[in-house]
């Protein structure tokens, strides 16, 4: 289904959203029409925070909201659906639109799978009727749905949308950049080459991926990585609680812009142990690129003084590798809660490939590492 065709169904003049690869279509189709309008389209940087500007937006004007999502973002809106948007509690409808990733039969990564197999039943849980979106659904189907969809929106409860891999479409092509000039894949491979073995933890996404072959090329043993694969946003916490149980290692979180952004309080809470075995770097390129390239909000953010109001003690941004390879071994030998932001461009190779082992010996070789 094109989807223009269905934004003309669902017939609502704002969007927020979390953007999905699955929902790629959609996500362009938004920045193209409205680009990041306040009054249109909002990316937010958590499905919670995206309820949350849903309900206001309802409450303002008293029409219906969009809230665009990955499946792995129902379980940040279970709290506002269950205690803001319910019927029993302010009856504030919404429509949902969900990537369905990790759909039973369908071939996808881990973390997805068994999300994908509880996708629907969520929905059902929280009384949110829904309504599976593939390539064969028409147009006409959507507009039947709709009709009662409006019905269940009118009494103050919310519908959702579970959209499957290629169900909807859009032939214009949106190119997303920035002027940074450092590759993220030749960021990590500088930190690799000062951390020596020194364990890290490495953020969802591209991130770990281009750290798992990195290891391939440089014939290292994957164990010194932890590939946080999933939970998007939680990072530099399962760094954090590594650093605080083994002080006497130096523990390095590799972290992308819309993880941080996705759950920034942790900053807060790891800024208050202040664990000086622990180097937070930051790779910023203003982008959610793993899912297609649409924009975060951290171009606009100083996240250096953001670190350092969180209680981070050495804190710096940096945008070339002579700058960096300065700033990383200088952090190495620091005992300080350290936070690096290396400015990123937008790209990476079209031939990257995903890690050849299981989450599970990932886990092992990462926990037999540590206890050596």
């Amino acid at each position: 289904m094109n989807v223009e065709d269905f934004v003309n169904v669902l017939d609502s003049d704002f969007y927020t959203g979390v953007p999905d690869s699955q929902l790629k279509a959609l996500c362009n189709y938004l920045m193209n029409t409205y680009g990041i309008d306040r009054k249109h389209h909002i990316i937010a940087a958590n499905e919670g925070n995206c309820a949350a500007l849903a309900a206001g937006y309802h409450l303002a004007t008293g029409k219906v909201p969009v809230v665009y999502m990955q499946n792995s973002g129902e379980g940040n809106i279970i709290n506002p659906v269950a205690s803001l948007l319910n019927d029993q509690v302010y009856a504030i409808p919404c429509i949902f639109v969900i990537g369905w990733r990790g759909q039973p039969g369908v071939h996808d990564e881990p973390q997805h799978i068994y999300q994908g197999e509880i996708t629907c039943k969520l929905l059902d849980l929280m009384d949110i009727k829904n309504f599976v979106i593939s390539k064969d659904t028409t147009v006409g189907e959507l507009e039947e749905i709709m009709v009662k969809f409006r019905e269940i929106l009118e009494s103050g409860k919310n519908v959702a949308f579970v959209v499957e891999k290629g169900a909807l479409t859009y032939d214009v092509k949106v190119k997303y950049s920035n002027d940074n000039d450092l590759v993220r894949e030749e960021i990590i491979e500088h930190i690799v080459d000062v951390t020596g073995e020194d364990p890290i933890v490495s953020t969802t996404g591209k991130a770990s991926r281009e750290l798992f072959e990195i290891r391939e090329r440089n014939n290292q043993s994957h164990k010194y990585d932890f590939l946080t694969v999933g939970s998007m946003g939680h990072t530099s916490s399962i760094a954090l609680g590594v650093a605080i149980n083994k002080p006497d290692e130096k523990v390095w979180c590799i972290d992308g812009d819309g993880s941080v952004l996705m759950h920034m309080g942790s900053m807060a809470v790891a800024g208050n142990f202040k664990p000086g075995n622990l180097v937070h770097v930051v790779i910023n390129n203003g982008a959610h690129e793993t899912v297609g390239g649409m924009p975060t909000v951290a171009v606009s953010m100083d996240l250096v003084e953001i670190a350092k109001s969180c209680g981070y003690e050495y804190a710096v941004s940096v945008d070339n590798f002579d700058d960096l390879d300065v700033e990383l071994e200088k952090v190495k030998s620091m005992d300080k809660f350290c936070f690096i932001e290396v400015l990123s461009s937008i790209g990476a190779r079209d031939d990257l490939g995903r890690p050849t082992t299981t989450a599970l010996e990932n886990k092992e070789n990462f926990m037999n590492f540590l206890k050596e």
